[in-house]
Order: structure tokens, then sequence, then C-alpha cells
């Protein structure tokens, strides 16, 4: 809406013609389509009431009801909603269905209500959405036609996503160029003498309601299985086909047969809880600040752009896969993070070292930050950098997506190569096979653990970097994703430096007896983005060991095949130094990867040469066009051979600086 009325005001002209005409009822929502249910109540209440204030301002009148994003329910929306000023809503019937309705009852609206604040639901056809523009248009009046003539029907509710109307793949040609939506307004206007369209505002004030209901937390059908964890994933889309074959009537079950959560995106994906978290932290920051000044310094406007739900969830769509999506988010968010802190805490602060739970895991973080970075260490998940912040372009540079089975990877080990759609017109997307490129199947790779930085492993000598990238090794010891002892060494609040000093130590008994113990002191300075860790490596066994040791980056500058965002070695030339090159490197002393887009660079430094491997993470998924790989990051690995005597140590440093392009 911001970008229409900056770019486009003739559209929003054309819209107020239609509203002034009674053609067209304007619905409220989350200004920046948020999922409500998902959002802080105050949150989700100032996101409404920003969409009210845009709606009345710029077209004159004042809308009544909520378009529900992605139509996730939850039951205690009714007070956020009729809290906003609003009378209605819509839900799919599937959500009906889940609170025991019969197919015959659910029609017209229902009222339902959360701690005495009413609100009208509209139920969405889903036969309608699966019908409309997919079928033709005297398909859907028949269907229409039947359900007229069906005792004591009234009326049914279509309302669903316009990109179905030109913006799904096939799904311009069908609808415009082949005229499917004139013909479905012919289509409309020659059953006038039986068929009336109203708006809902207009129907709500002309019947009672079909009676009270309460609703589950629901979403619409594919939804709920999309949320659903791998392994029930896969058992729930197995029932479903062997119902599909059977002699079984599937209407009987939909009372009983439903998915999962939307919530259970959360623990399905550790990127989007991480990304709801930190925003959900933000977010207490902000609040802090006086309700004037979150407006005036446009901290709030940041936040609430950062609640956008497309990066929180995966389905049909990229969502959560695609990394732009991601950065867009991460962007707002350290946007709104900056403005909070300068704030609260002055521009010219010093360094801050929190501890807090702040993901919800059950195990504290230690945030780090400073004016210019901010640093999200785990102690339990290996003592590894989770997010990395580099606050002057408002860039996360560890926003990279880990490499996971799904239930339809299975599609793609499966089918046959090629396009086996037959033409004519469209599919709807949920049932459509189609690869964007070849060779998929040999991409389907899978992480052991989450794409954090300055992750250890302690390898066998003979492991190589192919097996490495392919995740086809097997650690000498196991270190990463271990939880590591720890204590934040600082003398306060806003000091000019701070230590976190990390500590494990593994032990074997019997014939094989070995151990390892291993030191890991990561310090931070208050001028800076720069981070520089010290490691401790002993033999604690009672004899000598040979291993190799890496210390594993992930970082995401976007973009793996442009030419601007690259690696640079001093002193050697790369034959292919794009983000999504891959190779090995010998006795590296100082690494570097630059984005020219966004101007900064980021810089490694070594004490003690190096091999350096790195490679492209790549993840593989569906979108509406089809299966395709999707650049996520790079991982750049440094690696050390090592051979202890007992009780030997070995000190290596790593340095890592975030500074302006150029300035070296």
């Amino acid at each position: 809406l911001e970008w229409l009325k900056d770019h486009r005001p003739e559209y929003l002209d054309t819209l107020r013609s239609l509203v002034a005409g009674g053609q067209l009822e304007l619905m409220s929502g989350g200004f920046y389509e948020p999922i409500l249910s998902s959002l802080p109540e105050e949150d989700a209440v100032g996101q409404i009431r920003m969409m009210n204030e845009f709606i009345e301002t710029e077209f004159d009148c004042r809308p009544q009801g909520l378009w529900l994003t992605e139509r996730i329910w939850s039951p205690h929306l009714p007070k956020i909603i009729a809290g906003a000023g609003l009378r209605y809503t819509v839900a799919d019937d599937t959500h009906f269905y889940y609170a025991g309705l019969e197919t015959r009852q659910i029609q017209g609206y229902f009222l339902t209500e959360c701690e005495g604040h009413p609100l009208a639901v509209f139920p969405i056809s889903q036969d309608l959405r699966y019908s409309i523009p997919f079928d033709l248009p005297e398909v859907t009046m028949d269907h229409l036609r039947r359900l007229r003539d069906e005792p004591g029907f009234d009326a049914v509710t279509y309302a669903d996503d316009g990109e179905k109307f030109g913006g799904w793949p096939d799904t311009y040609q069908w609808v415009y160029e082949e005229k499917y939506l004139f013909n479905f307004f012919k289509a409309l206007e020659e059953q006038a003498d039986w068929l009336e369209p109203v708006t809902f505002s207009d129907y709500l004030d002309r019947h009672p309601p079909a009676g009270r209901v309460y609703l589950p937390m629901a979403s619409y059908e594919e939804m709920m299985e999309w949320s659903l964890p791998y392994e029930a994933g896969l058992r729930f889309h197995d029932l479903k086909n062997e119902i599909e074959n059977s002699q079984f009537n599937r209407e009987n079950l939909k009372i009983f047969l439903r998915g999962g959560q939307w919530n259970n995106f959360l623990t399905k994906y550790e990127e989007s809880n991480h990304l709801h978290k930190r925003m959900i932290q933000v977010g207490r920051k902000v609040k802090r600040l006086s309700p004037d000044l979150q407006e005036s310094s446009g901290a709030l406007r940041e936040l609430y752009r950062s609640q956008c739900n497309c990066a929180y969830w995966h389905g049909l769509f990229g969502g959560l896969y695609l990394n732009y999506l991601r950065h867009a988010l991460y962007s707002h968010l350290i946007a709104a993070e900056k403005i909070a802190d300068d704030l609260l805490l002055g521009a010219e602060r010093g360094l801050r070292a929190e501890v807090e739970d702040f993901n919800q895991d059950g195990f504290d973080e230690i945030l780090v930050s400073n004016a210019r970075m901010t640093a999200v260490l785990s102690p339990a998940r290996g003592g590894t950098l989770m997010e990395l912040d580099y606050r002057p372009a408002c860039f996360n540079l560890s926003n990279v997506f880990k490499r996971r089975p799904e239930i339809y990877h299975r599609d793609i080990l499966d089918a046959e190569a090629g396009n086996k759609d037959e033409g004519g017109q469209p599919q709807s997307i949920h049932h459509r096979v189609r690869f964007k490129e070849p060779g998929l199947n040999e991409k389907l790779i899978y992480d052991r653990w989450d794409r954090y930085s300055f992750m250890d492993h302690c390898l066998p000598p003979e492991t190589t970097f192919d097996r490495f990238k392919t995740n086809r090794y097997q650690p000498k010891v196991s270190l990463a994703g271990e939880p590591y002892a720890w204590q934040v060494r600082t003398a306060g609040e806003l000091e000019e430096s701070a230590e976190v000093a990390l500590s494990r130590e593994t032990f074997k008994e019997g014939p094989e007896a070995a151990g390892l113990k291993m030191d890991k002191i990561y310090r931070f300075d208050a001028g800076e983005a720069v981070l520089a860790v010290t490691y401790r490596i002993q033999n604690a066994g009672p004899r000598p060991e040979h291993f190799l040791w890496a210390c594993e980056f992930n970082f995401s500058l976007l973009a793996g095949d442009a030419e601007d965002r690259y690696y640079h070695v001093d002193g050697a030339g790369l034959n292919d130094a794009r983000m999504a090159s891959e190779g090995t490197l010998s006795a590296v002393r100082n690494l570097a990867i630059r984005d020219d887009f966004f101007k900064f660079e980021v810089e490694w430094t070594f004490d003690a040469p190096a091999e350096v491997w790195r490679f492209p993470v790549a993840t593989v998924s569906q979108s509406e066009d089809g299966f395709e790989s999707m650049y996520q990051g790079s991982c750049v690995t440094a690696c050390w051979d090592m051979e202890l005597e007992p009780g030997q140590r070995r000190d290596l440093q790593v340095q890592l600086e975030i500074r302006p392009a150029g300035n070296r």
C-alpha cells in the first residue's frame, strides 16, 4: 500500500471510485501482513489500527472487517480484532469442520467471542477456492446452483488471494488473455435472477447469524499439513493417499483429519524461531521508548515491518527458504534495534553484554553489541556464533538456512524428468510437479547442525574437502552442537571490552583411551565490528593424537552468482571468486568476502597459515514455479593439521572484522 501510494497513485484512485460506487468493500488487517496470533497483543492491535487509519485517510471509509493473514485463526483473536473496532473476519470452512459442524450447517456467518468481545466469522468455501479461477465459469455456476437447491441454504462465502488471478503460473493467460474473468462476471450477470453477489457488511446488516461457534486454532487444510514436522508429515501424507485410494468417504473425516498448527513452524525450522524470538526481543526494547517516541523515531514502524509473515514459514511458495525475504525482515529488525539503542543508550555507547534465553530453548544465549555490530553466541550449541549483524548496513551475515529433508523431496526422487502438464486451463499449483533445473536429486544433501559460525570440528586427518561439503564424514571428537561451559568476563554493562570464555573436555575410556581439552575465548571491543577468538587445544589423553582441526563459518551475502559479491585472498588470484564458487586454498593467513552492493567486507585473519575450504550452501525447495535449488550462503572452513603429544597444547587465533568496503 505504501508503494502503491508513492509509485502508482492512480491505482488508489481506481479503488476509491469502486468503493464510492458500492462495488468494493475494503477490509482491514495487519498493515504489514503479520500472522496476528504470533504477535504480542499490543503489536497485533497496533498493526490493525495502522491499517484502519490508512483506509480511513486514503479512501474516506471505515473498514468493518479484517482479512486474516493466511486465515490463521487462534481462539484469542476476537478480543484483538473486535478491540481494534472491527465487526467480522473470514476463515476457511476447514475451521468450522474442526469445530464439529456438518457441511449442511456451514453457510452465512457465525458469531464467536473471547472474553466477551463478539466477532462475526464467515466460512470460506474450499470448493469455491479450488474452482475459481481454475474451473470454467459454468462449472462454478453449476456448483452454486446445487447449493441454492439445498433446503434452508442461504449464502456461501468466496474469499481468496488475488494472486491466483494472474500471479500464479499460467493464470495470467487464462484469466485475462483467454477471458476467464470476463466470462465469469458475465456468468454472474446471467444468473442475476437467483444469484446475488453481496459484500460482507451488507450481509451482516441484513441477516442474522447461523449460530454460535468456537473455532480451534487452525488454518486452511494445506497450511496445517505443511506445518507438521517431517516424520509426522510423511505419515499424514501417506494416510491421505491411503484414504483417497480407498472406498472410504473422505467427507466423513473432515471433522477429525487435520494436520498441525502454524506455530509448529517455530519448531520445524530453527531459523523461523530465531527470527521470531529476535523480533520479540527487539520489540521489548522498542516498547521501552515512550509511545510518541516509538512512532516519531520510526522504531515502531521498522518493528512492524519485521513482522511480515512470508519469511516465517514455508509451504507451496518459497517463503522461509528465500534468503532475501529473511534478509528484509532482519534488516528492519536491526534498524529498529539501532534506533531504540541509540535513544536508550546513546549513539556513542560502549560495549553491552546481555545474557538471556532469548530464543526460548531452555539455554542462555549471550548477546554482545556495540554501535557497529551485534553478536549472538550459543554456549549450548557448540559455543557458536548464531547471529552476526553489521549495523551500518542493517545486515545479518548469519542468515544461512540449514539443508534439511522435506516431504516433497520424495517427489523429486520418484518423478521422471520433464514437465507433465497437459496444457489447457491451468492446474491449481497445489497439484503441479515441475522442475526448474535438472539433477536436483543429486543436490539433496542434509546438514547435521544449524548453519552457525565458529563451529568447531576435530576431524580424522584423512577427511577430504569433498566428504566435508557433502556431509559424508565422522568427527574424531564430537564438538559441533555440544554444550560448552562458559562465563562472561566484563566489568560492567557498558565497557570498552568483553570476553566470553568457553570450554569443553571430552574423554574416551578403554583400550583406545583419548581426551581433548579445549578453551575458546571470544574477545569484543567497543569501537569496531571486530571479534577475535583464541583457541587452546590440548591433548588430554595418554597417547599421541593426529587430527584435523577445523573452524567452520557460514555467512551469506545473499547473491551467490553476482559479480559484486566475491572472495578476495591476498596474493592469490581466484579463477572464480563468486560466493557460489567452491575449492580449496593453501597457506592462507588473510581471506575476505566483499559486498560492493551493500558496501562492506568481512575479513578473516589467522595467526597460523590455514588450508581453507569454501563451498556454497544450497537447499532444494518447492515454489509456485516448481522445484529448484536455492543459494543460501557460503561455508568457509579453516583447517589446521595437528599432531599433539600427551599433554601438549596448540594455540590458534582467529580474528573476524567487518568494515566498509575498501577500508583496508
